[in-house]
């Protein structure tokens, strides 16, 4: 029986993936009319595979192992358990649970029946999921019994499933009468086998994502049953799976990068996933499971990889054969100390809820510290100026001319948007960044982070790269500060360890360290220790860091904790 077109171009890119020259230049995306990933991919993998494909080890709870065979079968049974409660193809189901077995069990249910998932952080409150639902449109919710509370008095989404030892009987849907809620549980009694009602188109809707909003409401992003399960063919290949891996992914539910790293690209490769359901980041535990599991295969954003330098890493004799990092551009300091503990390099990868990963250091290639990389196979990227024309430093624009499998169809329900962001033959990320003659490209920052100070150009992400070489500092953010000569000057927000102080002492130490490293018009004048700002995904918000500037008394010129280039060395340069 010849292979599926999804299985040749796996197949091919594990056959590459030492060669990613050839990799990028010979891959294809495969050309789809039907595909259900769950039933044309995960079941025929799953057909008498007794090898583990999830192992879900709690802080609460015994640890749980599953194998492919038993994950199809009780995907199966929960699609059939779903289809009883009145969902069909295309109904769309709020999944709001943490790294429990029925999260993966449900998504794999959601495939097979063509329904529609919308990944929900468990900490969202009732404004935002009302916020959701409506615009949703979402006829079903999945969630932990002890959440169903923020649920009570929200309109819509007639089904509601909740997980655990404990279902509320009813919970009051303000005019709508009242709703039952119905035990995950009762899907263990649901037939084995599961028939889908129709073919899925590859184009059909499968994913809505919410992304996070600054200034206006979030955005809807949508995937299909391409996009995101064919798209992460390229992430499968940049994270360097191999069939059989133990792969370990630090990203929470709800958020994109949970489905790219404890999803898709894993069993994509025939990988066995491992989640780690903390209470809260734990560095040492997350240290003693990468020994005690023996993953192979590790991706972590670089919040968590500053804590975990924080601990002596040569102490842990772990069996990783690859490092990786996404989300935010991950500092060349915690690189040279992963590489010096563990003799591994840490391969920096960059995409987008709207996308699969599009950019990385392969496995096989030469890593340039800094840089993100050169595009993955079957991504054509290109640098564009504020006019249009291909740059050396620019924005990220895919050409839509050669689009790839892993775009999203669009922004939903948002013709505006999407019209900005599909301009002019390409797609448009908002993310500026530079190609070096070897085609390398280096992340500069959000095109609203980059600013000006005395008409040179700065990048916080290189300032910030430099700050956090400094031993006291765990975190540092980069944005413009108003100022009466130069307009705007770099100032730093930054996040001392727990035993320095944040006085002027570490201010001079810190001042000293980048006059060493940078030159005058590029140094940070200004220093404020403090907490960052982050999204509920671990991002930082520089955005509200700069308001706080843009607000400052101009009669106040220093807060607490805050200290000024001339505070510790005179005048400036």
């Amino acid at each position: 029986m010849k292979p599926h077109a999804f299985i040749r171009a796996r197949d091919q890119l594990l056959s590459l993936r030492n060669d990613p020259r050839a990799a990028q230049r010979d891959f294809r995306w495969p050309a789809l009319e039907t595909f259900n990933w769950a039933t044309d991919h995960f079941d025929p993998l799953a057909r008498g595979n007794d090898a583990p494909a999830l192992r879900v080890v709690s802080d609460a709870l015994p640890e749980q192992v599953l194998s492919f065979a038993q994950l199809a079968r009780r995907s199966s049974q929960v699609a059939n358990f779903l289809t009883a409660q009145g969902l069909g193809p295309g109904d769309r189901v709020l999944l709001m649970l943490g790294n429990v077995v029925p999260l993966w069990e449900t998504m794999l249910a959601a495939i097979k029946l063509g329904a529609v998932i919308v990944p929900t952080t468990t900490l969202l409150g009732r404004e935002e999921l009302r916020d959701r639902l409506e615009r949703g449109q979402v006829k079903a919710v999945v969630t932990h019994d002890s959440l169903v509370e923020r649920f009570a008095d929200l309109e819509g989404a007639p089904v509601r499933i909740a997980v655990g030892e404990e279902t509320p009987a009813q919970a009051r849907v303000s005019g709508t009468g009242s709703c039952d809620w119905v035990s995950f549980a009762q899907s263990d009694s649901a037939p084995e086998e599961f028939s889908s009602p129709r073919p899925t188109r590859a184009d059909d809707l499968l994913l809505l994502y919410f992304t996070s909003g600054t200034t206006a409401l979030p955005k809807l992003v949508a995937h299909t049953h391409t996009s995101y399960p064919v798209g992460h063919l390229s992430t499968m290949y940049w994270l360097g799976l191999r069939p059989g891996d133990v792969h370990l992914n630090l990203s929470s539910p709800g958020w994109a990068k949970h489905a790219w790293s404890s999803f898709f690209a894993p069993w994509n490769a025939g990988a066995c996933i491992l989640s780690l359901n903390q209470e809260r980041f734990d560095a040492r535990s997350v240290l003693d499971q990468l020994v005690r599991c023996e993953v192979t295969t590790f991706c972590a954003p670089p919040t968590a990889w500053r804590l975990l330098i924080q601990h002596d890493l040569g102490r842990w004799k772990v069996r990783l054969r690859e490092v990786t990092s996404a989300g935010e551009p991950l500092n060349p300091e915690v690189i040279e100390r992963v590489r010096a503990a563990w003799g591994l390099i840490i391969r920096d990868g960059y995409g987008q809820t709207e996308t699969a990963a599009l950019i990385g250091n392969a496995p096989g290639a030469m890593v340039r510290p800094g840089s993100m990389g050169h595009p993955l196979p079957g991504c054509r990227i290109a640098l564009l100026d504020a006019s249009g024309g291909e740059t050396e430093e620019g924005e990220i624009c895919i050409d839509l001319a050669q689009r790839p499998a892993s775009l999203m169809s669009g922004y939903l329900d948002d013709a505006e948007r999407n019209t900005c962001a599909m301009r002019d033959g390409y797609y448009h990320t908002g993310d500026v960044a530079t190609r070096d003659p070897d085609g390398y490209l280096t992340y500069v920052g959000r095109m609203d982070d980059v600013f000006k100070s005395s008409g040179y150009r700065i990048s916080p992400f290189e300032l910030e790269s430099i700050l956090i070489e400094h031993p006291a500092v765990v975190e540092a953010a980069v944005v413009p500060s108003p100022d009466a000569v130069r307009l705007a000057v770099p100032k730093a927000f930054v996040t001392l360890k727990p035993d320095c102080k944040p006085d002027i002492e570490t201010a001079k130490s810190l001042f000293q360290h980048i006059h060493q490293r940078l030159s005058p018009f590029k140094r940070v004048r200004r220093v404020e220790f403090a907490s960052l700002p982050k999204t509920i995904s671990g991002k930082i918000r520089r955005i509200e860091l700069r308001r706080v500037e843009e607000a400052r008394d101009p009669n106040v010129s220093r807060r607490p904790h805050e200290f000024w280039e001339e505070d510790c060395s005179g005048p400036r340069s």
